[in-house]
């Protein structure tokens, strides 16, 4: 049986990894600037991220939602208090298309409406609503295509004015990143958020707050939506959460009241993947990595901001973006191949650097010194 062949692959099959390094089956070191999409939050392998799942498993790994799962409460408290939200719910899930998946049908059931509001550039997964609410047709299939979804500039506060005062009445909810990930690493402004609260509470509709790649301590705040100073409906959460371990869910403000089957998982909040997500918390609290990504990212932004063929550094914490020219077209392949250390993009021309929130100083200037070099090394080097 062959592999259905969906995915880019670089030929590297990496074997082993420790922190911010990985290595591949040839014994080659690799500095990790991706975290396999913002997913590892603490660092590969951490030891009591290791041990928390290993005693669980030795314990029970499964069962399902039929029964009292001390656990599950025990990381909604945990939960609540880093994420300083304890007034909310929790409802557990497995990924972040499932997790914004239910977000967008939670709204519809509190106020029963159909339309939702989701802008340009954004990307909120591959289920059905969750791949309408995303902007690029060529991942949908015809089936996703939802006459419901408006699409509106990104920090278009005049657009979105306009919008609710149309349709007000009709919009079930408005989804936003907070930072938008595969859209390049786009900032949602303070204001624009303000803007979509206020609307929101004014017309009924519910405010949707995608933290799936911007969320959890990335940004140097629990949420990057905290920087503006709001409070969501509901937060979106997933990749970070479990450090690797498939965990999402999703925060939900206590004026949603819920009711026996109104959402369902088989394999959601399951005892390993509670065992995962509270061991990534217990780590950011006793590391202090929220401190440490705003810490160290300050520092790598603005020591790319000095390098002239690097064009509008931007991002909050450790989701770093920034733009590249025609002439250095190749510098993520080159800095993969020629200086072994991972980096991600998004096209057609924008680097993004989605580390570990321990990442340390010395990882920074290992990226800084290779990128240097890289840029200053002509194209025709790059494997």
């Amino acid at each position: 049986m062959k592999l259905f062949d969906v995915y880019a692959v670089n030929q590297i099959s990496i074997v082993k990894a420790k922190g911010s390094y990985v290595w591949d089956d040839q014994g080659q070191q690799y500095l990790d600037l991706y975290g396999g999409h913002a997913v590892i939050s603490i660092g590969h392998t951490h030891p009591h991220y290791v041990n928390r799942i290993t005693e669980q498993l030795g314990k029970i790994g499964f069962y399902s939602n039929s029964i009292l799962m001390p656990l599950q409460e025990e990381l909604a408290d945990k939960l609540g208090k880093v994420s300083g939200r304890e007034d909310y719910q929790l409802f557990l899930c497995n990924s972040g298309a499932e997790a914004n998946e239910n977000a967008l049908k939670l709204a519809s059931f509190a106020n029963g409406r159909k339309k939702i509001v989701a802008f340009r550039k954004s990307f909120h997964g591959r289920t059905s609503l969750a791949v309408a609410v995303t902007d690029n047709p060529d991942i949908q299939a015809p089936v996703n295509q939802n006459p419901n979804v408006i699409f509106l500039p990104f920090n278009d506060e005049a657009s979105l004015e306009a919008c609710f005062r149309a349709q007000g009445n009709d919009i079930s909810s408005v989804i936003i990143e907070g930072i938008q990930g595969v859209g390049g690493i786009n900032e949602a402004s303070g204001s624009f958020l303000q803007k979509i609260s206020g609307l929101c509470k004014q017309y009924g509709a519910v405010f949707i707050a995608d933290g799936i790649q911007c969320g959890y301590g990335r940004s140097g705040k629990f949420f990057s939506h905290d920087y503006a100073g709001v409070d969501a409906d509901v937060y979106t959460m997933a990749k970070g959460m479990g450090n690797g371990f498939p965990i999402a869910g999703l925060l939900i403000a206590p004026w949603i009241k819920p009711k026996h089957g109104m959402l369902g998982t088989t394999f959601g909040g399951n005892h390993l993947a509670c065992a995962a997500a509270l061991a990534v918390l217990e780590v950011i609290e006793s590391e202090q990595l929220m401190q440490n990504a705003e810490k160290i990212g300050n520092y790598l932004q603005s020591t790319l901001k000095k390098i002239p063929q690097l064009q509008d550094v931007r991002g909050k914490g450790l989701m770093i973006g920034f733009d590249v020219a025609e002439d250095l077209k190749d510098l993520r392949k080159s800095l993969l191949f020629n200086q072994h250390i991972f980096t991600g993009e998004a096209k057609p021309s924008v680097i993004r650097l989605l580390p570990s929130l321990a990442l340390r100083k010395k990882d920074a200037d290992e990226f800084l010194e290779a990128i240097s070099e890289e840029i200053h090394t002509p194209a025709s080097s790059v494997h």
